[in-house]
């Protein structure tokens, strides 16, 4: 059994974690730094790299007293090495590099993606490969053909906007609050009038995402100051929820003999985008997976659970590894309209 430390510092979430092969976690230490973004209405990268800084180092002595081990007794350490805020990412990388050479220990380099796709796996036992995954974050909204560890195939990207991305632009102009996601949700659930709002892509033979117009369409309903906030935030989310179920429902056609339907990422803790998937698998006669919610938003156990399975898989890396703001887990998918790099 291989017990891996895991940190994560891609955004605003600093983390380390204690993650067995046989998916035990055995410490998990998280700081957040909601307070110190909210003003600002969203995540400053400077103000996120110096506060991983400065909490990094006394969460993995935390999380290892926790976990009641050493840095001896680890047998790997992962570390986010990207996609993210390049700030973030290396403090986290180089802090991994740090403490791999000090104690001898091998390095993983976890693509933050990666991290979120093998997360329905730690929680899961029974989860197998290929699966079908929407990877639906702020800054991704993605389908994947999970076919093994770092075999992904991409069947579907957004050409702009990531669906968590549109939510926390909607919060912030509705007056909802940071973070954005918790907050139309909370809203939403208040909500009673239909405003009508567009789809984007909906029906399109094209297999992508898109949600720049609707964000654009909630702006304009705020500014015509004839709804309710709570009603344009319940349209919103259905809106974004009647999008995603349309895409996913296309890339089902293609998934070939995909074991599960299977969600992860930041908007995965959303209820009503679980409740909609879970239907929607039923009604395909596929198992319908998603993480626990603390395990759906940025946490090290996932960066701890791919490392695992990149151990398990004789995946290791240099520590001359360089930190990647981007970093798709298909680089061989085609390029697709508007999406550049992200995809």
């Amino acid at each position: 059994m291989a017990l891996i430390l895991g940190l994560e510092s891609s955004c605003d979430e600093t983390a380390a974690s204690l993650v067995t092969s046989d998916r035990s976690v055995l410490a998990h230490r998280l700081a957040g730094q909601e307070a110190a973004h909210r003003p600002f209405g969203g995540v400053v990268p400077e103000i996120a790299a110096r506060a991983h800084v400065e909490v990094l180092a006394p969460l993995v002595e935390a999380a290892l007293a926790d976990a009641g081990v050493t840095l001896a007794d680890v047998d790997a350490i992962a570390a986010t090495a990207g996609p993210g805020l390049i700030g973030g990412v290396m403090v986290g990388l180089v802090t991994g590099k740090a403490l791999a050479h000090a104690a001898g220990k091998p390095l993983i380099a976890v693509n933050h993606l990666e991290g979120h796709a093998l997360s329905p796996r730690l929680s899961d036992p029974d989860l197998e490969f290929p699966y079908l995954l929407l990877l639906v974050s702020g800054g991704h909204c993605q389908l994947l053909l999970v076919e093994g560890v770092a075999r992904y195939r991409r069947l579907a990207t957004t050409i702009d906007d990531a669906a968590g991305e549109a939510f926390d632009k909607t919060a912030k102009v509705l007056g909802l609050g940071f973070p954005g996601g918790p907050a139309v949700e909370a809203a939403a659930a208040r909500g009673r009038a239909i405003v009508p709002l567009p789809r984007p892509m909906k029906g399109s033979a094209e297999p992508h995402f898109s949600f720049a117009g609707l964000k654009s369409a909630v702006v304009r309903a705020h500014d015509a100051k004839t709804w309710e906030v709570d009603d344009i935030a319940a349209s919103f989310q259905a809106a974004v929820v009647d999008c995603l179920l349309d895409r996913t429902i296309r890339a089902l056609d293609r998934a070939g003999d995909a074991t599960a339907l299977v969600v992860a990422g930041g908007v995965a803790a959303n209820t009503a985008v679980r409740t909609a998937l879970s239907g929607l698998a039923s009604d395909h006669g596929l198992r319908f997976v998603a993480p626990p919610l603390w395990l759906c938003t940025d946490n090290a156990a996932m960066i701890g659970w791919a490392g695992a399975e990149r151990f398990a898989a004789g995946l290791t890396d240099p520590l001359d590894i360089a930190p990647r703001p981007r970093w798709p887990l298909d680089p061989g998918a085609e390029a697709v309209r508007g999406a550049g790099v992200k995809a």
